[in-house]
């Protein structure tokens, strides 16, 4: 699949790491580093702008050795890059550990996940479709 993209950074663009690679990562485009503070959230530019096509969303993922490693995520994981949508793709990047975090210009800062997806219409009706696990959930099966 082809997609349009503008590389505005100073980094190369993003590619799959392997072969079987779902993510491509995504680098910070900074020119001065961003230290993120214990529970502090920061919009984090990239300088890509990409034009996926009609049924199409990029999403937004955090890298789980940030996770894991530093407490760094994505804090509306998976952020949705509409198929409409031209500006510059940032991450919303939120501390969760104990310790400062800095974010320095090229460094991977999440991931970002080429997915198709459907609308739907929705048909109001009075009852739905009877399930063997019908409205259990949260827990419901004590596991």
């Amino acid at each position: 699949m082809k997609v349009e993209i503008i590389n505005k950074s100073k980094h190369a663009l993003p590619a799959y790491a392997t072969n079987l690679s779902a993510g491509m990562d995504l680098r910070a485009n900074i020119d001065e580093q961003i230290v993120l503070e214990p529970l502090q959230r920061a919009l984090v530019p990239t300088g890509l702008y990409i034009a996926l096509p009609e049924g199409y969303e990029a999403q937004v993922r955090p890298r789980s050795g940030l996770a894991i490693k530093k407490g760094i995520t994505v804090l509306n994981s998976p952020g949705t890059v509409d198929a409409d949508y031209r500006g510059e793709i940032c991450v919303i990047l939120v501390n969760l550990s104990s310790e400062p975090f800095v974010i320095t210009d090229g460094e991977r800062i999440a991931q970002m996940v080429i997915a198709r997806h459907e609308q739907v219409q929705w048909c109001e009706v009075e009852v739905l479709g009877e399930t063997e696990r019908g409205a259990g959930g949260f827990g419901h099966t004590g596991v």
